[in-house]
């Protein structure tokens, strides 16, 4: 992949990042909808719209995806765990540290998922970029832990669903990825994972979503969710993952849980000491470091045994989208 191609995906990723961190501050305005609600329509409708535009790729990649299903229903499987863990945590953290938490895990997730599938090894400059961007997170909630000591235990609960969200968030990645290296194509492996996680959110859409009808402004907040941060960012982070690996990917993702608290400082009210600004620049600190230069390698070991997958990797461009 030459440096222009990785400059895209970098880009695309960012982009699905700053559209993602609207969501908590989106959430907000809609105080009647409950978090299980404003996830499920969030990624239900926003999945099952990534599988209708996909549905020609789908079609001509059918037999491909039968012969990966484990690799699609593990992905499917983190979209539908993903909104539901993740809407709760910032509805008991906040907005801020729920975001951070769930990001902030994702990309320790994400390299065990490829060490143990790939055999493949970090460089140091990713272990330097998440080493700070996980402290900027961890600065983050700690700030915000200091400023409301009452809300220590919802916080910690908040806390542990951003750590289930970040491990499936970095599930879905990583399974995206998979597909997509295996000359499935980004739109059919985006389709196929985010349109099977979808339709299985619909159920809980249905049981909770009532308080989405009950006023325009509800209605509207949630189809803001859907339309824009999750089927247009997934668009961009789907693009993205045909340039830059999971790991890459779910570490560029830190910009969020930075955009989020920002957000929620300037819209929501929530307040942020200096420690919590310090976070945010670490955060940002870590962008920069992934952005010099390549974030991972793969051991010779792999090299010798997956030659498919280099050349698969290497002939993404070439894909039908």
């Amino acid at each position: 992949m030459n440096s222009q191609g990785t400059l895209l995906g970098i880009l695309a990723v960012l982009g699905a990042a700053a559209l993602w961190g609207t969501t908590g501050t989106a959430a907000t305005f809609a105080p009647d909808v409950g978090p299980l609600a404003m996830g499920a329509a969030a990624l239900g409708i926003g999945g099952i719209l990534q599988a209708l535009i996909a549905l020609p790729a789908l079609y001509r990649a059918r037999t491909e995806l039968r012969a990966h299903l484990p690799v699609v229903f593990a992905g499917a499987v983190g979209v539908f765990i993903y909104p539901l863990a993740f809407y709760s945590s910032m509805h008991l953290a906040g907005v801020a540290v729920g975001t951070v938490v769930s990001l902030g895990s994702a990309p320790i997730a994400s390299e065990v998922l490829e060490r143990v599938s790939e055999k493949r090894h970090l460089s140091r400059r990713w272990m330097l970029a998440a080493a700070l961007g996980i402290t900027g997170a961890t600065t983050l909630c700690l700030s915000t832990m200091h400023n409301a000591p009452s809300q220590v235990a919802p916080t910690i609960a908040g806390i542990a669903l951003g750590l289930v969200a970040g491990t499936t968030y970095a599930l879905y990645s990583w399974s995206a990825h998979q597909l997509i290296g295996r000359t499935i194509g980004r739109a059919a492996g985006m389709g196929a994972i985010f349109g099977l996680g979808g339709l299985a959110l619909i159920p809980v859409l249905l049981a909770t979503g009532a308080p989405l009808l009950s006023s325009t402004q509800s209605f509207t907040v949630g189809a803001y969710m859907a339309l824009i941060p999750m089927f247009l960012g997934y668009l961009l982070f789907g693009y993205g993952l045909t340039r830059v690996n999971a790991s890459s990917a779910t570490t560029l993702t830190l910009a969020e849980p930075a955009i989020a608290a920002i957000l929620a400082v300037v819209i929501v009210g929530e307040r942020l000491d200096p420690l919590g600004w310090v976070g945010i620049a670490a955060i940002g600190a870590a962008l920069l470091v992934l952005s010099l230069g390549p974030a991972t390698g793969e051991s010779n070991r792999q090299s010798t045994r997956r030659p498919r997958t280099t050349n698969a990797k290497s002939s993404l461009q070439q894909q039908p989208q």
